[in-house]
């Protein structure tokens, strides 16, 4: 993609406006909040110091919509005390220039490598460097600046009991996200029933897990109907798939197909119902054709083998999800009554926050290394931030916060991120100051009117932050201006330094991001290499269960599945970075892109079907099932490095393991399980199929090292 198009691309994603589900109560909570602390700071300390504390509940409201598992009281303190102490700390160096400059980009390097624990670490650091920026202006003493930073934590200490006293949607969060993981489910029923082999997108499942670690403390309070639901719907998947594919012995059409269609409707009406009912914590409601579908003893008399055992598991699986939504909990998940007596039942555990603190910090390290996307935006925005800052002092302007304070907002460690919240902020800056400009001149408003505006601009900011940057910034620029308004400042100089700093700020991170660039182009091969092995292995510890079969081996198969989702999920999130990064192709094309991918998907869904079909602990074990499963993961281990290395991987060792395996069952005159046999079949002929869409990008360039290699 060029430049320019680059650019088109972006700018057109940070305008964009969208139409989401607003949340009115919670964005009411957050602007009630805040207008209790702007009231009690005029009522006590006046004005300066109610512009202190105004920034601390509003950033800690914010901090409150980021996506995070979290309980959001623990994420409203944090970020009002680490604005504190920011706040603190930059006020005591903020009379020498040069030490204040080395905190500063100290201070954001440490807020850029942040992202290493995730987004919403991120957003939190980066917004305590921008608005620490405004509030050190604001003391003119070290008593003073004392005094700003607890006000400031004490405008996330209300927010945090708020939401304790007002709660809205307990478990919100995690209800919606085991419902999407459901309703997910579900469009996946219905979409068999018209392509047997459909692909399915593992991320409802995979947010759904990230929901169901709890804290001890969450683990006693957790509603009912979110314990054991998200197991059953894991297990539920593969059966669907097996009941559908032609490959488990139902064939195209006919009686059995359309009994098939049946079950699958039927399975995603009851998973709706379920994700309903588990959304809104309402009883389940279940459609009568639904359950006579799958009471219906025809079931047994038309179809057999596989498909016979897939529907009989599937009956038993969705009556586990209705138990479960019902707030009964599964038969698995019993023993959780034993919490009343103060026994935790097993749960995925999250570490509490003091907890959190090592995982954090070894995160951010690993992340000093080189080629690191995390380390080269902390780098980036140290800089960027220094040198804004220094271009805010040299103008004549004053308040040259403005323009380091828009490079660290919209700085992040994506290209297309990065250049859409640039165009975005611009934009919301000039409606926001305008409108703000058009109604000082209107009304000459006073403190009190200003205080007014102020909370109203952030709760139309709460309201609206969802549908787009671009309004965000608008409702935050007008906030500014009313709030700095009532601490003081000059109306008539806000206009023209604010468009222009911010324009200064918006330059500088697009310029940062051209001159020390991360781009994910070149790295697109090691994403595929990784998804590779990580299916290999997957698939590898699938057949091996066949090989040998024992309950305590579905733990390997279990770690391997969820290791395969997360390379497919960052190959996913790689491909459409890189899909808006201008950078020549590098020897992907998006053919071969396309075509690798969606190989992978059915390699991976293959392997998924023979887990459906795992013989119990104590069934007939398949001895060449193991050299199959030995030689497959050594394939792919050596195929995902070729990969890497730009030649395309050969399969010759699988083939001779699927050859000898025939070749024994043969000579014993036996017939190993279909369901196996059949599939590492499939297993072989889509990694051949993966080299060939491959090799269509790189013909003429496939190493010669890898020809003929087995």
């Amino acid at each position: 993609m060029s430049w320019l198009r680059a650019l088109k691309e972006t700018a057109r994603s940070g305008l964009k406006i969208e139409r989401r589900r607003l949340e009115p109560l919670i964005a009411i909570r957050g602007a009630a909040g805040l207008a209790l602390v702007i009231g009690v700071g005029l009522a006590f300390f006046g004005p300066v110091v109610a512009a202190s504390s105004a920034f601390g509940a509003f950033q800690a409201a914010i901090a409150t919509f980021q996506r995070s598992w979290r309980p959001r009281p623990v994420l409203a303190l944090v970020s009002g005390a680490s604005l504190a102490v920011s706040t603190f700390l930059g006020y005591l160096t903020g009379s020498h220039v040069l030490l204040f400059i080395a905190l500063l980009v100290l201070w954001t390097f440490v807020a850029g490598l942040a992202w290493a624990a995730g987004p919403t670490a991120g957003i939190i650091a980066s917004s305590n460097v921008a608005i620490m920026l405004v509030t050190i202006t604001l003391p003119t003493s070290v008593a003073e600046a004392a005094l700003h930073g607890t006000v400031i934590a004490f405008g996330g200490v209300v927010q945090a009991a708020l939401i304790v006293l007002f709660p809205v949607r307990r478990w919100g969060a995690q209800r919606d996200a085991l419902a999407d993981a459901l309703a997910a489910e579900a469009d996946y029923a219905r979409r068999l029933r018209h392509d047997p082999v459909a692909e399915f997108d593992p991320v409802p499942l995979m947010t759904a897990r990230s929901a169901a670690a709890v804290t001890p403390r969450q683990a006693r309070r957790r509603p009912a109907e979110l314990r054991g639901t998200r197991g059953v719907a894991e297990r539920i998947r593969p059966v669907l798939a097996s009941l559908a594919d032609p490959g488990m012995g139902v064939p195209d059409e006919g009686p059995e197909r359309d009994r098939v269609r049946e079950l699958l409707a039927a399975a995603g009406s009851v998973l709706d119902a379920a994700a309903r009912a588990i959304r809104h914590g309402d009883p389940v409601r279940l459609a009568a054709p639904a359950v006579a579908t799958l009471k219906t003893p025809d079931t047994s008399e038309l179809l057999g083998g596989p498909a016979r055992r897939a529907a009989d598991r599937l009956g038993v699986l969705l009556a586990d999800v209705i138990e479960t939504a019902e707030g009964e909990g599964t038969k698995e998940e019993q023993a959780e009554g034993a919490e009343a007596a103060g026994v935790i039942a097993p749960h995925r555990r999250r570490p509490t926050l003091l907890r959190l603190v090592p995982v954090v910090l070894r995160s951010m390290r690993a992340e000093i290394r080189p080629g690191s996307p995390i380390l080269r935006h902390a780098v980036r925005v140290a800089v960027v931030v220094a040198v804004g800052y220094l271009f805010g002092v040299a103008l004549p302007f004053g308040h040259g916060y403005w323009a380091p304070m828009a490079a660290v907002m919209v700085m992040r460690p994506e290209f297309s991120q990065t250049y859409a919240r640039s165009v975005a902020r611009f934009g919301g800056t000039v409606v926001g100051v305008f409108l703000a400009t058009v109604i000082v001149q209107a009304a000459h408003p006073g403190v009190g009117l200003s205080a007014v505006l102020a909370v109203v601009c952030a709760l139309l900011m709460y309201l609206l932050m969802r549908t787009g940057y671009a309004v965000a910034q608008a409702c935050i620029s007008a906030y500014v201006v009313f709030l700095l308004g009532m601490a003081g400042d000059d109306w008539s100089q806000t206009v023209l330094e604010r468009v222009v700093l911010t324009l200064v700020g918006g330059l500088l991170a697009m310029v940062s991001y051209a001159v020390y660039p991360a781009w994910e182009t070149p790295r697109l091969r090691n994403r595929l290499g990784d998804w590779l092995a990580s299916d290999g292995r997957y698939a590898a510890s699938v057949v091996d269960q066949y090989a040998e079969p024992a309950e305590r081996g579905r733990d390997d198969v279990r770690a391997a599945l969820l290791a395969t989702r997360v390379a497919r999920i960052a190959w996913q999130e790689a491909v459409a970075t890189a899909q808006h990064e201008p950078v020549r192709n590098r020897g992907l094309s998006r053919a071969a892109a396309d075509d690798t991918q969606h190989v992978l998907a059915q390699f991976g869904r293959a392997a998924m079907l023979m887990e459906a079909h795992l013989p119990e602990g104590g069934a007939t074990p398949v001895p060449a099932a193991a050299q199959f499963a030995d030689a497959l993961r050594r394939a792919t281990e050596r195929g995902a490095k070729d990969v890497r290395e730009r030649r395309v991987p050969r399969w010759g060792a699988v083939r001779e393991a699927l050859a000898q395996w025939d070749e024994e069952d043969s000579l014993r005159g036996q017939t190993a399980d279909p369901v196996v046999r059949n599939g590492a079949g499939l297993l072989l002929e889509t990694l051949e199929e993966f080299s060939r869409g491959l090799d269509g990008s790189t013909a003429g360039s496939a190493g010669a090292g890898s020809a003929g290699r087995t």
